[in-house]
C-alpha cells in the first residue's frame, strides 16, 4: 500500500516538472528582445492645441470642461479634452497626418503637472490605424516620456515611449508640442 502511494507521489511530481519544463520552454521561445536603441519605428510628429476662449469656437482644438478649483497656483483639478491636428512638420496649416483625441487634468498643487491619456488617429496615405498614449506629464521638464500602450491597424498591440518637447507655448491660447515617437513592439 505504501509503495503504491510512493508510485502515485512520483508520477505527480514528474508529471508537474515535465509541465513546468515544457511550459518554461514555450514562454521563452515566444519572448522576444528588445533593443531599446533600435525602435522597429521612429517618426517625428507635431501636435497643435489651440485652446477654446469663448471668442473662437471655429478654430478651438480643446476646451476645459472642469475649471480649476481654487487649489494653489497650478491649475489643479482643471480637466481639458481635445482633438488635434497632428502634422509631420511645425506648420499648424500644414495637412494633418494624424488626429491626437483624449483629455488631459491638472494633477499636483504644487507645479504643473498633467495626466493624460489620448489615441493617435492615423488616415493618411503613409500610416492608418490608432496608437494609445496614456502617462504622466510633468510640463516643466524640457523632455517628458509617456507609454504608447498599444494600438490598431498599422500599429497593432504596439508598444513604445514617445518623448514630448514644448516647441512653442503662447500663453493659455496656443501651444505645439513635438513627438518623438519609438516603437519597440510592432507586428
Amino acid at each position: 500500500m505504501a509503495n503504491q502511494i510512493s508510485k502515485q507521489i512520483l508520477k505527480t511530481l514528474l508529471s508537474l516538472i515535465l509541465f513546468v519544463l515544457l511550459l518554461s520552454d514555450t514562454v521563452s521561445s515566444v519572448r522576444k528582445s528588445i533593443d531599446l536603441k533600435k525602435p522597429c519605428k521612429h517618426f517625428v510628429l507635431h501636435l497643435h492645441n489651440i485652446a477654446y476662449d469663448s471668442d473662437n469656437a471655429d478654430n478651438a482644438t480643446s476646451a476645459t470642461i472642469v475649471n480649476p478649483i481654487g487649489l494653489g497656483n497650478f491649475n489643479f483639478g482643471k480637466f481639458v479634452v481635445f482633438d488635434n491636428p497632428v502634422t509631420m512638420d511645425e506648420n499648424y496649416l500644414s495637412e494633418p497626418v494624424a488626429r491626437a483625441q483624449g483629455f488631459f487634468f491638472y494633477n499636483k498643487k504644487t507645479t504643473y503637472n498633467t495626466w493624460m491619456t489620448f489615441t493617435l488617429l492615423f488616415n493618411s496615405t503613409q500610416h492608418k490605424g490608432t496608437m494609445t498614449i496614456i502617462d504622466a506629464n510633468p510640463m516643466m521638464e524640457p523632455t517628458r516620456d509617456l507609454s504608447v500602450v498599444g494600438g490598431t491597424g498599422d500599429f497593432l498591440m504596439t508598444r513604445g515611449v514617445v518623448t514630448f518637447t514644448t516647441d512653442t507655448f503662447q500663453g493659455s491660447k496656443y501651444f505645439r508640442i513635438k513627438l518623438d515617437i519609438k516603437l519597440y513592439e510592432c507586428y
